[in-house]
């Protein structure tokens, strides 16, 4: 349905070649004016938005591509939850109505940026959601040394420890005990994954401090992951953690809003029993 829409709108896009490989082995046939792409380096031309197509996890995989370039990006629900994503498969003609006629708002999400000394996260050090740091091979526990701005916060030990921004606030750490932070709040939350000591809470601090993490444990290495990336570091290695110097444009149309869709997809308000 989404490519008759294009065609019958005269709309040019891209379409990731991997992607595209995978709907056609469904038997399904493009339509409409378009292009296929490996790396968005490939995409020569303007472009207005990027359509993510699937979970909230396909549009944190989008933020590799997005960059910098502050591209408005619209997530399309295929999947479960979608807090990110907020418009379902059967709300595609009424997507591309508010699109073409400009009823719409973007929705600044600030980003955090990891950094190490031998820069093991690679060029895109950055992460919509949060940072984890998790425990690899052993039922052992880690000990996080964490510090705002060179001041001891805690050493937790924990499993982990998550450092999550105002988007990631629905994500990992909420299912972590962690708060609600709304968009725009300029905030990070350090929740610790499974604390040892009870007296370990969730902690809000301003998105304006540097965060260094050092890690101790039985175990030389331990995982550390950005969204949906994941790598195994030493434990010699320390991790700052800083607001990152741009942020992300996601595509909010008129009658949604980030309360509305707590509502939605956490049932906030509804009462089963009556």
């Amino acid at each position: 349905m989404l490519f008759n829409e294009l065609k019958a709108r005269k709309i040019n896009y891209y379409i990731n070649k991997d992607f595209a490989d995978y709907i056609r082995s469904l038997s399904i046939t493009f339509e409409g004016s378009h292009s296929e792409y490996q790396d968005s380096k490939e995409i020569t031309d303007p472009v207005n938005f990027l359509l993510s197509i699937g979970g909230d996890g396909t549009l944190l995989d989008t933020i590799t591509a997005v960059g910098s370039t502050r591209l408005p990006i619209v997530g399309l629900n295929t999947g479960r939850l979608g807090f990110l994503a907020y418009n379902s498969d059967n709300e595609i003609i009424t997507m591309l109505d508010n699109l073409e006629n400009g009823h719409y708002k973007l929705q600044r999400r600030s980003l955090l940026q990891a950094s190490t000394k031998n820069n093991l996260f690679g060029d895109f050090n950055y992460a919509l959601n949060e940072l984890t740091i998790h425990k690899k091979d052993s039922s052992s526990m880690l000990t996080v040394h964490t510090y705002i701005n060179g001041e001891c916060l805690n050493a937790y030990w924990a499993d982990g420890l998550i450092i999550a921004t105002p988007t990631g606030s629905t994500a990992y750490s909420l299912s972590c005990g962690g708060p609600i932070v709304l968009p725009g709040s300029k905030n990070f939350i350090i929740n610790p994954i499974a604390p040892h000591n009870l007296t370990a809470r969730p902690v809000v601090v301003p998105d304006d401090v540097e965060i260094r993490l050092k890690v101790e444990g039985r175990e030389p290495e331990f995982l550390a992951t950005l969204d949906s990336r994941t790598i195994t570091i030493s434990n010699a290695t320390e991790i700052t953690v800083t607001k990152a110097p741009f942020y992300i444009n996601l595509v909010q149309f008129n009658n949604q809003s980030f309360l509305n869709t707590l509502q939605k997809k956490m049932h906030w308000g509804n009462d089963v029993r009556n």
